[in-house]
């Protein structure tokens, strides 16, 4: 009997290659002599085609074969693999969930275009030589091709029942593989590749396995024509970042021994460099790639490493194809799964100090089609995802706890932003490294403003309607304390912002932003209702009907939940960001990481101080910051499972948009900060002057 650990170290014995043998030789029958009438044949076929082709590619890779590839024949494999799905092919793709329904029907057609579309993770597995994952899946291939032979009444529950027993028996693998590459730096498949490889040599991009388009090929030369002390300086931003985080929350670095590096594909030349600096600091690096089965994925978000999306519309498509199978007890077999890989990692868990992101931004626009063939939850399911979400959370609490680790995050540009790729590029480097002890100062004089207040008031203009009055903590000492912490370029970077937790009871009126981009998605017109600073309604425009808006906000902001606390209120000061985005006019490109500090925001959630709030954090002039709970997460004394959401949307007014942001004393007397656009607080008029550069 193999045990987990021995099948994800690659482990193999005679029973598992006679199953393997047997499986092979079943594709190649489908292949050579389909049996299954039409329309089941082409669909079968294809993907008894594309198994095979996939093997082959595990083939090359254990024998070296892919190493010795020439440019062109990798471009051609890598085409071969993601052709299908690319937007000029995937009207008539089987991972379409609108083609797949019209040629099969809906019930039939949602479940192929859930298997064609869970089959697709095989191609990085052969890249990765994960030789189980190969052999189960093409076991589950086999099991759904019998149940086609012949076509009737059972057919939909058959494949129903064969999907999610596969599920729960493969559970425990796919969820411990999961977590152990997550931690361990053994698990170092693209580690090596980073390392290892001579990175002014493209051909290294392939080895990854994902799609390679314009946007890795164009970063990556970009970055080999930088200097070796460019490289040096840009992977420092980043890796300083992090270290300053331990120090600001007064964590011992020294106690941790490896950090998670999240990226896009094609930063190799600044993510090996950082790997040298990490190794400096004692902290060895995990590289984990971003989820490539429906089990670990959650919706749309990309959390690892990845490459640009070949097709933006498949990924939103199938975020939400884990309904097929989705019930009370897959969460809790899902749930002790994790448990118990987490309990067998303890010592790599303990010694995890947090993740180091580098985003990317400057993807072309993109509008999601609301397709209602595709999986969606039902009211049972969305309350199953919220279950498993927190009991999730508290697992991974126990064994990594939030307040013993930190994290950094940065942003570059990619080439598809534009013929201005370098000139943002370099504008962002400067964003990215502004003069921390000048805006120390002007932030301390916004601090010392609203740590005067009861309440602030933000009042939009022109066509932004926002009207609100946000609560804020009463200071019991306010010459040792303050609610807003002073946000300088560590852990999150760049700099610009003050922000504080919010009171809820209190916090009403309207939220609005003419256009916003979150987590890649775009939103126009988007207004929330607070009352007692839950939200209450919400809609956008994006949609012809209100019930397609507030479904999209309902899934993709609130997270299938009913409502969400404002979890942070803050006012952005990086107007240098804000030129950036106007110069270039790519303001809705802009990641929510550097869109936060061009504008006041609100996030709705959590707080940014989520299962940390113990820690004592100080701003630089030695003031505590107190204002870390708010109604909802001080629950976590008393009834955990109501204190926390597990997200965190930060939604950013810019400055055009702004009449007025004032502080409200408790006897009535304002202070404004901002109006019309402008810094007005005395002490914080730099601020101004790269908006009138503009």
């Amino acid at each position: 009997m193999i045990e987990l650990t021995d099948l994800i170290n690659g482990t193999w014995n005679e029973t598992l290659s006679e199953r393997e043998e047997l499986a092979v030789e079943r594709i190649q029958t489908v292949v050579l002599e389909n049996e299954l009438s039409t329309p089941y044949s082409e669909y079968f076929v294809t993907l008894a085609k594309f198994l095979m082709e996939v093997r082959s590619v595990y083939d090359m890779a254990c024998s070296g074969q892919l190493a010795t590839l020439s440019m062109e024949e990798l471009e051609a494999l890598n085409h071969k693999l993601y052709d299908d799905i690319l937007p000029e092919r995937y009207e008539t793709c089987y991972g379409n969930p609108e083609y797949a329904c019209k040629i099969f029907g809906e019930k039939i057609g949602k479940q192929l275009c859930f298997l064609y579309t869970e089959f697709r993770g095989l191609i990085v597995a052969a890249y990765e030589k994960r030789r189980y994952d190969l052999l189960i899946y093409s076991e589950l291939f086999i099991e759904i091709y019998c149940y086609f032979t012949e076509v009737n009444d059972e057919t939909y529950h058959l494949v129903k029942s064969a999907i999610r027993y596969f599920m729960n028996d493969y559970c425990g693998y796919l969820v411990e593989y999961r977590v152990r590459e997550m931690i361990d730096p053994s698990m170092d498949f693209a580690t090596k590749i980073i390392m290892e490889s001579d990175l002014s040599d493209l051909r290294y991009l392939y080895a990854f396995g994902d799609y390679v388009g314009e946007n890795e090929i164009a970063i990556a030369k970009y970055l080999n024509e930088r200097s070796e002390e460019e490289i040096t300086a840009l992977a420092s931003t980043y890796t300083n970042g992090f270290r300053d985080g331990f120090e600001i929350m007064n964590i011992d670095l020294s106690k941790k021994s490896v950090v998670n590096i999240r990226y896009s594909i094609g930063f190799e030349r600044i993510v090996k460099e950082a790997i040298k600096q990490f190794a400096a600091m004692g902290l060895e690096t995990v590289v984990y790639r971003t989820a490539c089965y429906s089990i670990n994925k959650r919706q749309n978000l990309r959390i690892g490493y990845f490459s640009t999306s070949p097709n933006r519309q498949f990924d939103y498509d199938h975020r939400f194809d884990d309904a097929i199978y989705l019930t009370k007890s897959f969460v809790a077999r899902k749930l002790e799964a994790q448990k118990k890989a987490y309990e067998d990692y303890k010592q790599l868990a303990r010694g995890f100090a947090g993740p180091a992101v580098m985003e990317v931004f400057g993807e072309s626009r993109f509008y999601p089609e609301a397709k209602k063939e595709a999986f969606s939850f039902n009211d049972h399911q969305r309350e199953l995802t919220r279950e498993y979400r927190r009991e999730s959370q508290l697992i991974v609490n126990e064994y990594m706890p939030s307040d013993e680790y930190s994290f950094t995050i940065i942003a570059y540009p990619i080439p598809e932003i534009g013929e201005c790729f370098e000139e943002i590029f370099n504008e962002t480097i400067k964003v990215n490294t502004l003069d921390q002890t000048v805006y120390r100062e002007i932030q301390t004089k916004l601090i010392a403003a609203l740590d005067q207040g009861e309440f602030v008031h933000i009042q939009g203009r022109n066509a932004n309607t926002t009207n609100i009055k946000i609560k804020l903590h009463e200071l019991q000492n306010p010459e040792k304390e303050t609610n807003f912490e002073n946000c300088l370029a560590d852990v999150n970077i760049p700099l610009g912002e003050v922000f504080t937790s919010p009171m809820l009871t209190k916090t009403n009126g309207r939220y609005h932003v003419t256009r916003v981009f979150l987590n890649g998605l775009e939103y126009v017109d988007l207004t929330l209702e607070f009352r007692d600073g839950m939200v209450v309604d919400y809609t956008c425009k994006n949609f012809e009907t209100e019930e397609e808006n507030k479904k999209f906000i309902k899934e993709n902001l609130l997270y299938n939940q009913e409502t969400l606390p404002m979890g942070e209120l803050a006012i952005g000061t990086n107007t240098t960001a804000y030129k950036m985005g106007k110069v270039f006019g790519i303001e809705h490109l802009l990641p929510i990481l550097i869109a936060e500090k061009t504008g006041p925001h609100i996030a709705i959630g959590d707080t940014c101080y989520h299962m940390s709030e113990e820690n004592r954090v100080y701003n630089p002039d030695g003031k505590e910051i107190v204002a870390k709970d708010n109604e909802c997460s001080i629950l976590r004394k008393t009834e955990i499972e109501k204190a926390y959401f597990n997200c965190h949307t930060d939604i950013t007014i810019p400055y055009d948009e702004l009449k007025e942001i004032s502080v409200i004393k408790p006897n009535g007397e304002r202070i404004v900060l901002i109006e019309e656009g402008r810094f007005v607080l005395p002490g914080t008029e730099e601020l101004n002057k790269p908006l009138d550069e503009r």
